[in-house]
């Protein structure tokens, strides 16, 4: 089974930080819930967005040191994820005006 983009990003998010796994883990599921998005259907677009936009005051909060640039990081590793699901219903800027209207 391939690895989704779900775990690789909370696996990448264990290596660049002090987060454990199920910190790690949980921290990229909370950051999606907060952008609307769905863990097993997010897309490599959309998770660009969300960990540029929601994430780095995930991290803050957890006292990550650095969270912009991790961040920065993990949006880059994504656009280059090779699998997951291939939908384009919604795009960055929907995610984008739903992160803006909190």
């Amino acid at each position: 089974m391939s690895e989704t983009l779900f775990e690789f990003v909370a696996a990448r998010l264990e290596e660049r930080s002090e987060l454990d796994r199920l910190e790690a883990r949980g921290t990229v599921r909370i950051a999606l819930k907060e952008a609307g998005l769905d863990p097993r259907s997010v897309t490599a677009e959309q998770m660009a967005v969300m960990l540029v936009r929601a994430m780095p005051k995930e991290l803050s909060a957890r006292g990550i040191q650095g969270a912009d640039e991790i961040c920065q990081g993990l949006a880059t590793a994504v656009k280059g994820f090779q699998g997951g699901p291939k939908s384009t219903a919604e795009t960055p800027e929907d995610v984008f005006r739903r992160l803006g209207s909190r």
